[in-house]
C-alpha cells in the first residue's frame, strides 16, 4: 500500500533528516522484514483492521515478536502498551522509510518469459513501482506492445530510461548479455538494479544491485528438505514416532 494524493499519484516528500539517519542505520536483513510487515499489514487495512499487537503481527509475518519489536524501533514507531500498534500509522512509517511516498519507475530489459511475467504483473504499479519502459535485443518484439507498453531496442536503453525517469533496471536477460545492459542502465542514472540473471554484475559503488537466483533459492529449499528427512530418520532409528511418542519393541 502505497501512500497517494490526488489521482492516485504518489508523493514525491523526500525523507525528513531523522527518517533518513533511522533509514541507515537499519541493518539489510531488518529492510527485509520490514517489507513483509508492510505487505501484512496492508493487507490487514483492506480488511479494515485498525490496531494490531506485536503478538499478531510477528504470527502473521512468521517472525518473533522480539525481532518484530526491534525492527520496528528502527523506525520509530514502539506502538502502546495494553493496545498495540496502528496499522495505518505504522503502515505510513514503514512506507516512508522504505522510500514508498515516492515513484520509482522501472524499465525491464530482456522480455522472455520471466520479463512477459513481469510486465504484466499488476501489483507493482500500485505500490509505487511502475513499469514504464521494456527492452529486448530480438527486432521481432521491438514495437509490440507487453503489457500495455511497446518494447524498445536495447540500444535505445540509455536514452529512454533517461527519458522516463526510470530509477529502477531489472535484468531478466541471458547471462551473457547481463554486464552490458547493465552498463548500459548505469550509463542512463539507472542506480538501483534487480538481477535474475546468474552472473555477478560490476556496478560502481553509488549502485546498488539486488541479486534473485531462482536455482540457488531451490538449492536452499532442497537443503531443507533433505535436513528434515534426516531428522525424521534419526527420529525413527531413536524409537520416536511422528507424533512425538516413543516407540518401544
Amino acid at each position: 500500500m502505497a501512500s497517494q494524493r490526488g489521482e492516485g499519484e504518489l508523493t514525491t516528500t523526500p525523507l525528513e533528516p531523522a527518517d533518513r539517519e533511522r533509514a541507515r542505520a537499519i541493518p539489510e536483513a531488518a529492510v527485509a522484514r520490514l517489507a513483509v510487515y508492510l505487505r501484512v499489514l496492508s493487507g490487514m487495512v483492506d480488511q479494515g483492521v485498525t490496531t494490531i499487537s506485536s503478538e499478531e503481527l510477528s504470527q502473521a509475518a512468521g517472525v518473533n515478536s522480539a525481532k518484530l519489536r526491534k525492527d520496528l524501533s528502527y523506525i520509530g514507531s514502539y506502538g502502546t502498551r495494553g493496545v498495540g500498534y496502528d496499522v495505518e500509522v505504522l503502515v505510513s512509517h514503514i512506507e516512508r522509510i522504505l522510500g514508498l511516498t515516492r515513484k520509482h519507475s522501472v524499465a525491464v530489459v530482456g522480455i522472455g518469459n520471466l520479463g512477459h511475467a513481469l510486465a504484466n504483473y499488476g501489483g507493482f504499479p500500485g505500490r509505487g513501482f511502475p513499469v514504464t519502459a521494456l527492452f529486448d535485443v530480438d527486432e521481432d518484439l521491438v514495437g509490440v506492445p507487453v503489457g500495455g507498453i511497446p518494447v524498445n531496442h536495447i540500444e535505445d536503453i540509455t536514452t529512454v530510461c533517461a527519458e522516463r525517469e526510470v530509477s529502477i533496471g531489472v535484468i531478466a536477460t541471458p547471462p551473457p548479455a547481463a554486464q552490458a545492459v547493465c552498463d548500459r542502465l548505469v550509463s542512463a542514472g539507472v542506480q538501483c538494479i534487480l538481477n535474475f540473471a546468474p552472473v555477478v554484475l560490476q556496478v560502481p559503488d553509488n549502485v546498488e544491485v539486488r541479486k534473485v537466483d531462482l536455482a540457488v533459492e531451490m538449492q536452499i529449499l532442497s537443503f531443507h528438505v533433505a535436513r528434515r528427512a534426516d531428522e525424521a530418520a534419526n527420529d525413527l532409528v531413536n524409537g520416536i514416532g511422528v507424533d512425538g511418542m516413543v516407540i518401544r519393541p
